[in-house]
């Protein structure tokens, strides 16, 4: 837990600076090396399921970390608690820390900068070398990457496809008219071989085509804003608008469904690699409150969530579920929609991306989620 604290109030520069082998300040370890002792550090935060961005870092920089690592053998606990502790220290001493980045600066304003600000920036960015304009290519919506692959030529999309990661370009592949997904699979077979120069210049060329499509006044189409409000609903608003929905337009309910994610999606819509992130990200005492009201259906969302821990945390989770006892079916709903919206942001800040739901979890989970399952635990 202690290293999970770290870790939370580290900024990516201290990070990156850390990994890279910035001094530590000199105590009882003093055998260790300033390089040996960040790779001390980076090897106890990453068992604790840290997320740390050691791809940002120079190249030289991760290789002498790798090297490092591979030439240390065993440390006593009194090295390690005492490395730990001139970390600690050093990271007290921290006042700020800036990303050192246009890319960076820019997801810390997030929303306090107007949109069209926002993607020039980037976009200069990327123009001028500073950024890669692959970065700016895989943090746009599905249906804009989608539009992407439809103005451009097969290979051109192939390409694209080849640098998103596996579950977003899953998800815009569902968008796609299945006979180009097949062209565009076969073109990914093709296109494997390209040098990092023309990677560049695609990812340029496909960042001007991107500005030339048109820009919607509304930003989210409206399955994607249905979803969302029905997503903050109570679970019986929710079943019931769907309901109603199955009687007015059976195509538009089943995309709504898909647009949903709740609490009782979690396992089908998560991989289990990002769980320890998310139980970081999201507040203890609503993750716990939301594990403790759970039943039924929902019960499967907490054996996915402690089986992506490790088993000393998830031993911790399950004492403390046991602790809090019984939870009313409104408090667990509402502790639900807690860790659902701290997803939500993590999506929405490019940190995780969610496996598309399949056609056949249109009635099994889009609707489900809510405080039904959770009614035992009023009593």
């Amino acid at each position: 837990m202690m290293m999970n604290t770290m870790a939370a109030g580290m900024g990516p520069g201290v990070a990156a600076g850390m990994a890279a082998g910035v001094a530590v300040p000199v105590g009882v370890a003093a055998a260790l090396t300033s390089r040996q002792k960040a790779a001390v550090i980076v090897r106890l935060m990453l068992a604790e399921g840290a997320d740390l961005k050691l791809s940002s870092l120079p190249v030289e920089a991760q290789a002498r970390l790798a090297q490092d690592m591979a030439s240390m053998d065993l440390i006593d606990r009194d090295t390690r608690d005492a490395v730990v502790d001139e970390f600690c220290d050093r990271l007290e001493a921290v006042g700020l820390a800036f990303p050192g980045t246009i890319d960076g600066a820019l997801d810390i304003l997030g929303a306090h900068l107007s949109h069209d600000t926002t993607s020039r920036l980037r976009r200069m960015a990327a123009l001028s070398g500073a950024s890669d304009p692959w970065d700016r290519i895989a943090s746009l919506p599905a249906p804009q990457l989608a539009d992407l692959a439809r103005a451009e030529a097969i290979e051109i999309a192939a390409v694209m496809f080849q640098r998103l990661p596996v579950a977003r370009a899953a998800e815009v592949f569902g968008l796609l008219d299945p006979e180009l997904s097949r062209r565009i699979a076969y073109a990914m077979s093709m296109t494997g071989a390209i040098e990092a120069p023309a990677l560049r210049r695609i990812g340029l060329a496909m960042m001007r085509t991107m500005d030339a499509l048109p820009q919607p006044a509304i930003d989210q189409a409206p399955v994607e804003r249905v979803g969302a409000i029905l997503n903050h609903s109570p679970s019986a608003t929710r079943d019931t608008v769907l309901a109603g929905l199955d009687q007015d337009d059976a195509a538009f309910a089943g995309e709504v469904r898909r647009a949903i994610f709740t609490w009782a999606n979690i396992p089908r819509r998560i991989d289990p690699r990002d769980v320890p992130r998310i139980m970081r990200a999201a507040e203890a005492g609503a993750v716990t409150k939301a594990m403790a009201g759970s039943h039924g259906e929902n019960a499967a969302t907490v054996e996915f969530l402690l089986a992506g821990l490790s088993s000393r945390m998830a031993e911790t989770m399950r004492e403390e579920i046991g602790t809090a006892g019984k939870v009313a079916a409104k408090d667990a709903e509402e502790a639900m929609n807690e860790v659902v919206a701290a997803i939500r942001r993590m999506e929405a800040d490019g940190e995780l991306f969610l496996i598309a739901p399949e056609a056949d979890d249109d009635d099994a989970g889009g609707a489900a989620g809510g405080a039904d399952d959770a009614k035992p635990a009023a009593a």
